[in-house]
């Protein structure tokens, strides 16, 4: 052969075996976008003032709140991450999904929490249709009550939380441990009232029973009715 036809030989062999070698890798993945931080700690400072609960206990609950607001966001972004680098199958990504949820209820518990807080204190109205379902759930309003306040008591630390089942229309009072153990499949949280040592120790120190009355006094219940007729 040629010296010519040679170089052309050795030229064709080498463009050859690297556009082969281009065309077998596979197509680049495209890196998943990790999300902006999706929630945002609310304002709850019109709480300030309530009857039973003091500024100084208020705002470091409301600091505690917003720690779970941002842990939310930095474990959603986190786990973005993980999925995005091909490690959704790793031992820290399975902890992290389990810690998600615990962050996650901390944020939004909270949220219901202030906000069925606020009111004017008293009963709620007898002719609220919430009333009409106490009654035929518990008895009486008294009765309702006298069971909630005795979920609220029970020693550990938690939530007591007034359900709706909104396949039966039942009233359920339910004790949640921990923010992410014992909700109700599909229920709708009516009532929150949190029993963590931080809701009511800087105030009451081991007086639950104090806290709770307070907190009763301060149950903005048109909020509670409503997520109730919604």
């Amino acid at each position: 052969m040629k010296k010519g036809n040679w170089l052309v030989a050795i030229c064709f062999l080498f463009l050859s075996t690297t556009l082969i070698g281009v065309f077998a890798q596979p197509p680049a993945q495209k890196e998943a976008a990790i999300p902006a931080s999706s929630y945002k700690a609310k304002d709850y400072s019109s709480l300030l003032g309530m009857q039973g609960f003091s500024e100084k206990a208020l705002n470091a609950h409301f600091k505690l709140y917003q720690g779970y607001v941002t842990n939310t966001n930095l474990l959603l972004t986190t786990l973005s991450s993980l999925t995005a680098a091909g490690k959704n199958k790793s031992p820290e990504y399975a902890e992290l999904k389990r810690r998600f949820g615990w962050e996650f209820d901390g944020m939004r518990l909270h949220e219901y929490y202030f906000e069925n807080l606020g009111g004017k204190g008293g009963n709620l109205n007898p002719n609220d249709p919430l009333y009409a379902q106490m009654i035929s759930d518990f008895g009486s309003y008294d009765k309702w009550k006298a069971d909630f306040i005795a979920t609220g008591a029970m020693r550990g630390i938690g939530w007591a939380v007034l359900y709706l089942d909104p396949q039966s229309g039942r009233l359920v009072n339910t004790w949640i441990n921990e923010h992410d153990v014992g909700h109700l499949a599909g229920g709708t949280p009516i009532l929150i009232m949190d029993v963590f040592e931080h809701a009511y120790m800087i105030d009451y120190l081991l007086d639950r029973a104090a806290y709770i009355d307070a907190f009763f006094k301060n149950i903005n219940w048109e909020t509670v009715s409503q997520r109730y007729t919604q």
